[in-house]
């Protein structure tokens, strides 16, 4: 886990950090269970307003989350998140959407890019794969959500489109994080799944493995993403994975699988 390592802050937050992303001067974090003020099946440190939490405890838990990681949470701009590939560019105007609100977050949305200077990208994830992608050279952040269908979409190549069409990254100076989510160790997938990646993925056999039913298969989606990272452009060696899975771990981390779908969500966040 040197790709990842989970720290603790001052109020009892614990949230983990890529070194590699620290080393290039980007603010960020993904969160932990722990810390927060949320009940079962919630406990304890939900950060999703989209959850049948409650809404206040739900901002409790958001301003301990950004107190531990140094984000001005009124700035923070979340995404409404559909399970597609549509990036949006976003830009001082957007400073606080989706912040304190879920239905005032950006539309129709699953990644988010910025080049603005403290203005701090969240997305939320309970199994789904969280993609930080930050580019040092431009100074351009950007945050992904990829579950299975963002994936066979390509949500990863086209969050890194987005970036080099407005503000001219070059894909080789990007660093790339792939964070805690369900391991392919948990992620049975069926049939419709499997022809999805057929279609969309030329190397979709390499992510998969038999599963332990018959018509029934192992999916990795981080190394999906990681092989579209490079696909994109990104060097290998860039590409940083934690390979923490979720389900195996949550009691650590929020796992919709786990939980059986009722369960809270853990946030992401980037920031110049």
């Amino acid at each position: 886990m040197d790709n990842f390592v989970l720290v603790p802050s001052d109020n009892g937050v614990w949230y983990g950090i890529f070194p590699a992303l620290a080393a290039a001067g980007f603010t960020h974090g993904i969160s932990a269970r722990l810390g927060g003020v949320s009940g079962e099946p919630y406990d304890s440190l939900n950060l999703g307003l989209h959850t049948a939490d409650e809404s206040s405890k739900v901002l409790e838990n958001r301003r301990r989350f950004a107190h531990a990681v140094s984000i001005d949470l009124s700035r923070a701009v979340a995404a409404e998140q559909v399970h597609g590939n549509k990036v949006a560019v976003v830009t001082e105007e957007q400073a606080g959407s989706g912040a304190a609100i879920y239905g005032d977050a950006v539309p129709g949305v699953d990644a988010l890019v910025t080049n603005c200077v403290r203005l701090p990208l969240m997305l939320f994830f309970a199994d789904c794969v969280p993609i930080i992608i930050a580019d040092p050279v431009r100074r351009v952040a950007a945050i992904s959500h990829a579950g299975w269908q963002g994936t066979v979409a390509g949500i990863a190549t086209r969050t890194v489109e987005v970036m080099a069409e407005t503000f001219q990254t070059a894909p080789q100076d990007c660093i790339a994080a792939v964070g805690p989510s369900i391991g392919p160790c948990c992620y049975e997938v069926d049939a419709p799944v499997i022809d999805k990646l057929r279609e969309f993925l030329p190397d979709w056999e390499t992510v998969v493995t038999a599963g332990a039913r018959p018509d029934r298969w192992q999916l990795n989606l981080w190394e999906a993403n990681r092989l579209q990272l490079v696909a994109a452009g990104l060097q290998a060696r860039h590409i940083h994975t934690a390979g923490v899975c979720t389900c195996c771990n949550d009691r650590l981390f929020f796992s919709h699988r786990a939980g059986r779908g009722k369960t809270g969500r853990l946030g992401a966040v980037i920031e110049l």
